[in-house]
């Protein structure tokens, strides 16, 4: 079986992963690289984890995690079904079994926002931890000045926690934003799309989703 522990030493996918964030150097985009993915795999163990999932589903997630933006390589656009394809490849010459390069691929394929669809428990965790990941240090170029609306929104970002209730009945999103970067509207003018994609992610996980701004309950 497959571990995530391969694919972080696998040679070929730490360079197309180093690759394609530098890709999103040239567009602009914020960070996508190897914080910004182990980060996704962790928050996506922990949500699967809190949930009562089994081992193997919660490893096919980290892997799912830690893969799910390698196609940027190829391009920005329709990133998650090139880099479905890509890991497919990879993860087949690896020899991982069928079903999990299935379960890996299905995820990778259906988390971008523009064709999302909580297809899977794996799917919907990583869903979730990738839109979660919004924080300051995301931010590359920090002259403020020259911010756009999603370097302002990031930028704003002091603190952001996930966490799944003891009940398992409710997955919470709590963020904590300095206003004077970027007022609480901004936020939803870019974000209220993904955060209704949270919502459908949690219902697949038999959950409800909440979003707490400066301990305010927004959902």
């Amino acid at each position: 079986m497959i571990t995530l522990k391969q694919v972080k030493e696998n040679p070929a996918i730490k360079t197309y992963i180093a690759y394609a964030d530098n890709v999103l150097v040239q567009l602009g985009y914020t960070e996508h690289r190897f914080i910004h993915i182990n980060r996704v795999a962790s928050v996506a163990k922990y949500i699967l984890e809190s949930l009562g999932y089994s081992e193997r589903e919660i490893e096919l997630a980290q892997i799912a995690g830690y893969l799910h933006d390698i196609g940027n390589l190829i391009n920005r656009i329709e990133h998650a079904q090139s880099g479905a394809a890509m890991a497919f490849c990879l993860l087949n010459d690896m020899g991982a079994d069928p079903e999990d390069i299935a379960t890996i691929c299905t995820a990778i394929g259906n988390h971008d926002e523009s064709t999302a669809v909580a297809v899977s428990p794996v799917a919907a965790a990583l869903i979730i931890a990738d839109k979660a990941d919004m924080r300051r240090s995301r931010v590359r170029d920090v002259d403020t000045p020259e911010f756009d609306i999603h370097d302002r929104v990031n930028y704003s970002v002091t603190n952001s926690m996930v966490t799944v209730s003891e009940d398992r009945s409710v997955i919470s999103l709590d963020l904590e934003i300095d206003t004077s970067y970027c007022p609480i509207m901004d936020y939803f003018e870019i974000f209220l799309s993904r955060m209704t994609l949270c919502r459908k992610a949690a219902e697949k996980l038999g959950a409800t989703f909440q979003l707490t701004i400066n301990n305010q309950r927004i959902v």
